[in-house]
């Protein structure tokens, strides 16, 4: 077996952008090219995915960057066949580089006769091959122990609170960190304890999915910067009625900083009619024309800590480090300023 010389990426369709990005940022950091494995992954004209990798990969630890975004199933499959291409060509390890998981908002049984979905794709990910995942700001953290591999779940808060401090320098003693609701509080109190916030939680009840039918405020937002933070924005149907509730309630301005842009349907056109400021997403997910197009909606970068996380594991080093904004500073450098 050859020696293992530099770590190797290779990626799907679902975002090429930032797989190019953090092969990118990957040669940065080498001081060499790391570029993205040569390979089609393309579609018979039933739909069936085919692949056919034409670097030779034998022995090497190779990872795969694939969002399982929309279209999920396709994109789910695009990986899953990716990664027995890459097992049958010998690959010495191969690691899934998920940035958005998909199927992570079924991780239970809400009611009877229903699946736990995010389970079944954590099983046809180990059966595929895959022997460690990588991946970002999961819907559920229990949803890692859905594997019997090792998962690393990187945050977008730190990169978040970079961008805080920097867009409200001179007002950053007027902002106050809003969860959606009580099930995101955990991720909420993490961004107000980076930026030193008080944090307020909207309360929500929803009568099926997708449908809110009664939402309150706990929490003084009187004269403040709200500043929501959640994992994913969809049909940002809540996340714009969060925003009126709470101007209602006071509050002087109202940002939503969101990890995984899903923004499906009439989201972009509710995005641009709502009363917020400003949408702040990552990358985790390609942006669509309507959303690149969108005045309201800025997005933030992942390959810096991507790359750095990529490494850190070829490496067999920390990649809990990159949980603490004094690591990310200096790989995300100069970018939040001006």
């Amino acid at each position: 077996m050859p020696n293992i010389i530099e770590p190797k990426l290779i990626a799907g369709n679902s975002n090429m952008p930032l797989a190019t990005s953090i092969a990118r940022r990957m040669s940065m950091h080498r001081g060499m090219n790391v570029g993205l494995v040569d390979a089609r992954v393309e579609r018979f004209n039933d739909g069936e995915i085919f692949v056919e990798v034409f670097e030779n990969v034998r022995g090497e630890d190779m990872f795969v960057i694939q969002s399982t975004s929309n279209p999920a199933n396709d994109n789910l499959m695009e990986l899953l066949i990716m990664t027995d291409a890459l097992r049958r060509s010998s690959a010495s390890r191969i690691t899934a580089v998920i940035p958005y998981f998909g199927y992570a908002r079924q991780d239970r049984r809400t009611k009877a006769r229903t699946p736990i979905s995010a389970k079944l794709v954590a099983n046809m990910l180990v059966e595929a091959g895959v022997e460690r995942v990588l991946t970002m700001d999961l819907h559920a953290a229990q949803i890692q122990g859905f594997f019997d591999i090792p998962v690393d779940n990187l945050y977008a808060s730190p990169i978040f609170a970079l961008d805080i401090k920097e867009k409200f320098k001179d007002r950053i003693d007027e902002i106050m960190v809003v969860s959606p609701d009580v099930g995101g509080v955990a991720r909420a109190r993490e961004l107000a304890k980076r930026i030193n916030a008080p944090l307020s939680i909207v309360d929500k009840r929803r009568e099926k999915p997708g449908e809110v039918a009664e939402m309150t405020v706990i929490g003084d937002v009187k004269d403040k910067i709200c500043v929501i933070v959640d994992d994913m924005c969809d049909t940002a149907g809540t996340l714009c009625k969060a925003a009126e509730l709470l101007l209602d309630f006071g509050a002087k301005e109202v940002h939503a900083y969101i990890s995984h842009g899903v923004l499906s349907g009439p989201a972009v056109q509710r995005i641009t009619n709502s009363v917020m400021e400003n949408l702040v997403i990552t990358d985790s997910i390609a942006a669509t024309e309507p959303v690149a197009a969108c005045e309201k909606i800025r997005v933030l970068p992942t390959a810096p800590m991507f790359a750095q996380a990529i490494l850190n594991i070829w490496n067999g080093t920390s990649v809990s480090s990159l949980f603490e904004q004094g690591t990310l500073e200096p790989i995300y450098e100069g970018f939040f300023r001006g």
